[in-house]
């Protein structure tokens, strides 16, 4: 078993790679043109729009996070003319938190797409592309999406993939300031549901 998720990824579509701060000149745009659709669903501090300096520091970190095996976090694009349409991210964690990979029993799935890319199941493809790389390291059996109740298509995708919705829980907004909000927490253990 790999003891961390590859820096690349192919699917049918879509190509995974690793954030980089080469990404930059093609994610400050994309962030600028979409931020008002994203703060409301994604933490802010990825989705804050930057100037490229600082932007290829947040995407270092992002790096630096992905060889310490604390979060992987990749640039999905279009397999054919590579644009860059959003990310999917695994994080590992136990029952309570994320947590080191040696000390968790399964991923935590995230994903965001730019408005224009919704709909065509990318994100679907995505996060089953994620799935299938998080179960393939060592100790994880299991997998979660937690997503906005409030973020219907984003919801539809943990569904679409055969994850059973556990339970809602009251967590913080993604925007400081903003009221708390229902959390519905999607899990994935195999059982009638499938690895993609």
């Amino acid at each position: 078993m790999p003891a961390r998720p590859p820096d690349s990824h192919r699917t049918a579509r879509l190509l995974l790679e690793r954030w980089s701060p080469a990404h930059a000149e093609s994610l400050q745009p994309l962030l600028e043109a979409n931020v008002e659709r994203l703060k409301p669903w994604i933490p802010w501090r990825v989705a804050e729009p930057a100037a490229l300096p600082a932007l290829r520091e947040r995407l270092a970190a992002f790096s630096r996070a992905f060889d310490d095996g604390r979060e992987w976090r990749y640039a999905v694009r279009h397999a054919t003319t590579l644009a860059l349409l959003g990310e999917v991210d695994l994080f590992p964690r136990d029952a309570q938190a994320r947590v080191a990979l040696a000390d968790g029993d399964r991923v935590e799935i995230g994903y965001w797409l730019r408005a224009d890319a919704w709909g065509q199941g990318y994100a679907t493809e995505a996060a089953a592309a994620a799935l299938a790389l998080g179960l393939a390291l060592p100790g994880i059996s299991r997998a979660e999406i937690r997503c906005d109740a409030a973020n219907a298509p984003s919801a539809a995708v943990p569904r679409r993939l055969g994850f059973r919705l556990a339970r809602v829980i009251a967590d913080e907004a993604t925007v400081p300031g903003d009221g708390p909000v229902q959390l519905e927490v999607w899990e994935w253990d195999g059982s009638g549901g499938r690895a993609c």
